[in-house]
């Protein structure tokens, strides 16, 4: 079964994407809502983030994600050393629910890609992309943030026009129609280049 990576920056419309390709019977890995998952309830993972955070991490047994957010996207070091305690825990996840799909392929959603370096890993990546204002203008709505958080969580992710040239297709997501039409057109080839 192949493995197709789906990625894109803060407010690039993942998710929209994500669901585009579920109403076509792909099944979508969202690795973000897995990783707060893991980070809620694997005791070993939940130790390791108060080791490297503090006790404000989690409010009781929930995670504090705006404490977390706002110690991590100020500081590009501590969210590299997050990421690697939970990104491991992750993966082995994803590997275990493939085996469990049934379908010509599987996606898993995941925002960092690239920036770690893991394309190799997947038989295909999909960038998805939108112009910058779009994508502030997204996540101030859908968070209810600063724009000034959200142009930081930006400036510490990788270029568009880096990924561009490591992708193996490329969606502009701007209007919903193009949108869906391009989702369709991957979707066809992927299926043929799986037969």
């Amino acid at each position: 079964m192949m493995k197709v990576g789906l990625t894109g920056g803060i407010g690039s419309g993942k998710s929209t994407v994500a669901k585009m390709f579920i109403e076509l019977g792909i099944p979508v890995y969202d690795s973000d809502a897995q990783a707060k998952e893991l980070m809620s309830h694997s005791k070993k993972l939940k130790k390791a983030i108060v080791q490297l955070l503090g006790k404000n991490a989690f409010k009781g047994e929930v995670l504090n994600r705006k404490y977390i957010a706002g110690k991590v996207f100020a500081d590009p070091k501590l969210l590299e050393k997050l990421n690697k305690i939970v990104h491991p825990a992750v993966k082995e996840h994803f590997l275990d629910w493939t085996q469990k799909q049934d379908s010509e392929y599987v996606i898993q959603e995941s925002a960092l890609i690239f920036e770690n370096g893991k394309e190799d890993f997947y038989d295909a990546v999909i960038l998805v992309t939108a112009p910058e204002e779009i994508r502030v203008e997204r996540v101030v709505k859908r968070d209810n943030s600063e724009a000034s958080d959200v142009m930081q969580r930006i400036e510490n992710q990788m270029k568009d026009r880096e990924k561009e040239d490591k992708a193996h297709f490329h969606i502009e997501n701007i209007d919903l129609e193009t949108t869906q039409n391009k989702v369709l057109e991957i979707h066809n080839a992927i299926v043929k280049s799986s037969a």
